[in-house]
């Protein structure tokens, strides 16, 4: 069933949404060769604790970490050890925070030095789909209209692949809520968008083909063929209007040029 949400609702949600902003911001800005991922996965959940708010991932269905963290071939749900990161390694992070009852979720892939062109052009492609899927977010509308934009530009414009067993969801007071949001589909398919419905949309983008398969560990998901695959995620409030973006990507974006001053990151938020 599909849960729309009050104009009071929304406003705690963006809170929420922001927040994971910010953590994926103080992220941004230490990101760097010799880290570990452990490292990057308890600076997030330091941030979130100190910020009065909750990981909603650790320990979701077993998860063991507080961040969804996926290395270059990984796709999604990887989670942190002792791996120290390198030059020219891509690296995504899946955030999600839970405050006041509601949950924020988002994803960025992140490039650590000097990566190939080949790389920053998937990068850039994935986050223009986001925004091309977001676009689509509007009252009247339909799923396959999202999920149509994304295709068209990563799979049918650039050749890449779009995960098919992956996709974005409905968020509130649950992490995870109707409907699903694929990254790929029709036009004027799926349920009809309605104000007050709030998505995650999140682009899983491989640059070679679309099929993945699994880790032993039984949740880090990788590229059939290994090669790199790219995420972000917004989670988007449908209006009776232009769509309404409740997440960020301001801050980090600032903080990978090294514009931005990280004195709000602990306790000021």
């Amino acid at each position: 069933m599909i849960k729309l949400k009050t104009k009071e609702e929304i406003v705690i949600m963006r809170e929420s949404c922001l927040l994971v902003g910010k953590a994926h911001a103080v992220i941004a800005a230490l990101l760097k060769p010799g880290m570990t991922t452990q490292q990057v996965n308890d600076l997030v959940e330091e941030f979130i604790l100190d910020n009065k708010a909750i990981p909603s991932f650790k320990n979701y269905h077993g998860f063991p970490a507080a961040t969804c963290i996926s290395m270059n071939e990984a796709v999604v749900h990887g989670f942190p050890g002792t791996h120290e990161l390198k030059e020219g390694d891509i690296i995504s992070l899946d955030i999600g925070v839970l405050k006041n009852g509601f949950h924020g979720d988002s994803a960025y892939t992140y490039a650590l030095g000097d990566v190939s062109e080949e790389i920053k052009r998937l990068l850039r492609v994935t986050k223009e789909s986001l925004y091309l899927g977001i676009d689509k977010a509007r009252q009247g509308n339909r799923i396959g209209d999202i999920a149509y934009a994304i295709q068209e530009h990563t799979e049918k414009k650039h050749g890449y692949g779009v995960v098919r067993e992956l996709v974005g969801h409905g968020l509130g007071r649950e992490l995870h809520e109707d409907p699903q949001v694929p990254n790929y589909g029709k036009k004027g398919s799926g349920p009809k968008l309605k104000e007050g419905m709030v998505l995650a949309i999140e682009p899983m983008i491989n640059m070679g083909v679309k099929e993945v398969s699994h880790l032993s560990d039984g949740w880090t998901v990788l590229t059939k063929d290994r090669k790199p695959s790219a995420h972000f995620e917004h989670d988007v409030h449908i209006t009776n209007g232009d769509p309404d973006i409740l997440s960020s990507f301001e801050e980090i974006e600032l903080a990978e040029k090294g514009n931005i001053n990280l004195s709000w990151s602990y306790h000021n938020v």
